[in-house]
């Protein structure tokens, strides 16, 4: 794709942090560019941030809200703006707990009046939307595989549904008004400007006042951190180089636990830590981790620069120089601020006090009194008859199980640990006192299995030593695990021939390797059979009622240019997930298929999607061979045996008859 050249620009929040940064790093490189910046200058908005621009004569700065649809439409027309960079934001989880509506005000309506305006003037060719990496959710501790840009959305704060709620719209307007929409999605960021409501800032100038770092909960929440400068940097790629409709991944892979960046900055400081750090009461919900996959934005070029040492030391240096540039933060280094949002900056605390003065601080009492949610099912004083502890939260099969235990009103908690270490697991057994243990935890890659073939040991270090590790502290605590594993082990062979309705039974050898992801799973599955405590459900293809699933095997093949077509088992979710829970209840071990009956090939499946879905659908068949031209790793197909799974539930349906009655009448839209 050919490189895009902008002409004139508006960059929205241009007085806040990360956007002051990319404001003046193009006014600075771009001289023919003209930059206009529109920001309603709130609270941790400073027009100081943009000093380096503010002589060049390709530089504009105007004051006004996004909100204003009259002075945003104003501005695209006299401007003659070709480029919107929108970066205007509140951003504050904090904040967004005490006050959500001024976020629900400016992060969607906001987005929507820009929105509205490109569509009006129709002289917009590109709409870079700036999101945030918290509308992913919780990543699972476990997980060695990020976010992809295609992963499910699922926001956990006020602030992050906003900018979830926004990415909507923008996608919205992207696909019903054509508007050339790009959108991005960050990690934590930090360095020079920062308002200090934010960690890192936050615990510099507390450290410079000598004061206690506050830290919520435990501190071990992970986060991962870039420095600004490269941050302004991925945004420059991205408007040269990023390709319209596509959503983008800015992060790294370098993570570090909260407490670990205080200790840090205690370091810097000289300060004791142990003395230095102060835990206090946790938010009402903190997610543990995120992490990115961020390969996407790696392949137009951008790479980060500065190492955390780096960039940690040029951020303290730029605020012992510069103390007082935000004037009176005081109420942001509270252990919880609660600031409202009103225009030209003026702060209330929630506490009462008036403006202009500090509340009371006192070590011994807290100042924010927050109600913390009790842990699902825990309502009861009672000991439980039954009580799941659930691995792989955010993977595809632990969701739904952790949905399914609420509807069927199961108490259940997800694992904190990593599979791969022993005394996390051993924790969190102790911690929850299960009854069951489900793993649905695993490496499968992304997009597909071709990415394990170059990630061997991090597929071996989760799906073979961490399920191993697992099962171990499950049999020295008594404690039955159900284990989500995959048929995929086989393929088609002499004495089981496709079409021949003869299927793999349960104690049939592996017999397919071909792909390093298949090869784990084929030999763990042999060493777990010396746990008498271990179900083991071999899942395929699996399909659930949720179309716009980029993981479900009909939402994959609906959207390739072309297809195999091989009958398969397959597993349909809506349908067998509940029976895994009534194998838990059971006490049921040992290896199943964990398939519907019989096989449906490519193609019964996607003529029943045009039957059902879309009657213009069309696709095209393509050989194995072919198929192999565009894979890096061979593919199973197979038809397991699942006469065992039908006679422990005789009313389990056949594949075709699931799929009807699951999937595609649920769905039916045609």
């Amino acid at each position: 794709m050919a490189n895009y050249t902008p002409k004139n620009i508006l960059i929205t929040g241009a007085a806040g942090f990360i956007a002051s940064h990319v404001a003046n790093r193009l006014v600075r490189s771009y001289p023919e560019y003209k930059i206009v910046v529109l920001d309603k200058l709130d609270y941790c908005s400073n027009l100081k941030n943009l000093i380096p621009s503010q002589s060049s004569s390709n530089f504009k700065f105007v004051k006004g809200d996004i909100g204003s649809a009259d002075l945003v439409n104003y501005l695209l027309i006299t401007e003659s703006i070709d480029t919107i960079m929108h970066f205007a934001a509140q951003t504050h989880v904090d904040n967004s707990f005490g006050n959500s509506f001024e976020f629900t005000k400016n992060n969607i309506y906001g987005t929507h009046v820009l929105l509205e305006a490109c569509k009006v003037t129709g002289q917009i060719r590109r709409f870079i939307h700036v999101s945030t990496d918290e509308v992913y959710g919780e990543t699972d501790e476990d997980a060695v595989v990020g976010n992809h840009e295609a992963s499910q959305l699922l926001p956990t704060n006020p602030y992050s549904a906003t900018k979830a709620g926004a990415e909507m719209l923008v996608m919205a307007y992207g696909r019903s008004y054509g508007l050339p929409v790009i959108t991005t999605r960050g990690n934590n960021v930090y360095g020079p400007n920062q308002f200090p409501e934010k960690l890192i800032p936050k615990f510099i100038l507390l450290a410079m006042r000598g004061k206690p770092l506050p830290i919520h909960g435990d501190g071990s929440n992970v986060r991962s951190y870039l420095y600004c400068e490269d941050v302004a940097e991925a945004f420059e790629v991205i408007l040269h180089k990023g390709e319209v409709g596509h959503v983008y991944n800015i992060g790294t892979k370098k993570e570090r636990r909260v407490i670990d960046v205080a200790k840090d900055i205690c370091k810097l400081f000289s300060m004791d830590s142990e003395a230095s750090i102060k835990f206090v009461e946790n938010r009402p919900f903190n997610d543990q981790r995120y992490f990115l996959d961020d390969q996407k934005l790696k392949n137009l070029g951008w790479s980060e620069r500065t190492i955390w040492e780096e960039g940690l030391k040029k951020t303290m240096d730029w605020y012992t120089k510069n103390p007082d540039w935000w004037g009176d933060v005081s109420g942001a280094l509270l252990p919880h601020p609660r600031m409202l949002m009103m225009p030209g900056g003026i702060e209330r605390h929630f506490d009462g006090s008036e403006e202009g003065q500090s509340p009371s601080f006192s070590s011994g009492s807290n100042q924010t009194h927050m109600v913390i949610p009790p842990s699902r099912g825990s309502s009861s004083p009672l000991k439980p008859s039954l009580k799941f502890l659930i691995y792989g939260r955010t993977g595809w099969i632990g969701g739904l199980l952790g949905q399914l235990c609420e509807k069927q009103g199961i108490p259940f908690e997800y694992g904190k640990g990593r599979l791969e270490y022993r005394s996390q697991l051993v924790a969190d057994i102790q911690s929850v006192k299960p009854t069951h243990v489900f793993n649905a935890a695993g490496v499968t890659g992304r997009p597909n299995v071709d990415w394990c073939e170059s990630h061997k040991t991090e597929t071996i270090r989760t799906n073979v030593a961490g399920t191993l590790t697992l099962a171990d502290v499950c049999r020295e605590h008594g404690l039955l695990m159900m284990n989500f594993a995959t048929g995929c082990i086989f393929e088609y062979d002499g004495q089981h021939l496709e079409g021949s309705g003869i299927g793999f039974v349960e104690d049939d050898k592996p017999n397919f390797i071909g792909s390093f992801y298949s090869k784990t799973k084929a030999m763990v599955e042999e060493l777990l059979k010396e746990y008498e405590n271990v179900c083991t459900l071999r899942v395929r293809m699996p399909i659930s009622s949720d179309l716009d699933n980029p993981r479900n095997f009909i939402t994959k093949i609906s959207r390739y240019n072309k297809v195999v077509n091989i009958p398969n088992s397959m597993t349909i979710l809506d349908e067998l997930l509940p029976i895994s829970i009534e194998m838990a209840k059971r006490n049921l071990r040992g290896i199943w298929n964990f398939t519907n009956p019989g096989v449906v090939s490519h193609n019964e499946i996607l003529e029943m999607y045009k039957a059902y879905i879309d009657s213009n659908f069309k696709w095209t068949n393509f050989t194995l061979e072919e198929q192999a031209k565009v894979i890096v790793a061979p593919r199973s197909n197979n038809e397991l045996d699942a006469a065992k799974l039908k006679k422990e539930f005789p009313e389990l349906l056949s594949i075709k008859e699931s799929l009807i009655k699951y999937v595609f009448e649920p769905n039916k839209r045609t």
